[in-house]
C-alpha cells in the first residue's frame, strides 16, 4: 500500500523537536552507530539546526519548518540527512 502525505512531523516549533530528533536518530543509526544526531528550532529563521556527530567530527546544517511539514516531502528531507551522514562520515562538509 502506498502511504500518501508523508511528512516527517505535523508538529510545529518546538513542540516537533522530539519528534523529528527521533526520525532523524533512526536514520543515522541504520547508516552509522556511531554518529548521533540532536536538534533546536530556530524560531527567528523557521528552520531547524541539525547537529550530526562522530567522535570529533560535528556537521551542522538547516532544514525549513516548511521541508519537514510539507506532504510528500519525508523522501526529500531523508535524501537531505542521509547526504550529510555520508559527508560528515566521510569528512567532508
Amino acid at each position: 500500500m502506498i502511504a500518501f502525505n508523508k511528512m516527517v512531523t505535523k508538529k510545529q516549533g518546538e513542540d516537533a523537536v522530539s519528534e523529528i530528533e527521533e526520525w532523524a536518530n533512526r536514520i543515522v543509526s541504520s547508516m552509522d552507530e556511531k554518529m548521533s544526531a540532536s536538534l533546536y528550532h530556530d524560531a527567528d529563521s523557521s528552520t531547524y539546526v541539525f547537529r550530526l556527530a562522530k567522535g570529533n567530527r560535528v556537521l551542522l546544517f538547516r532544514l525549513s519548518e516548511v521541508q519537514l511539514r510539507t506532504p510528500e516531502r519525508e523522501e526529500e528531507c531523508e535524501r537531505i540527512l542521509k547526504r550529510k551522514i555520508k559527508d560528515l562520515a566521510s569528512g567532508h562538509s
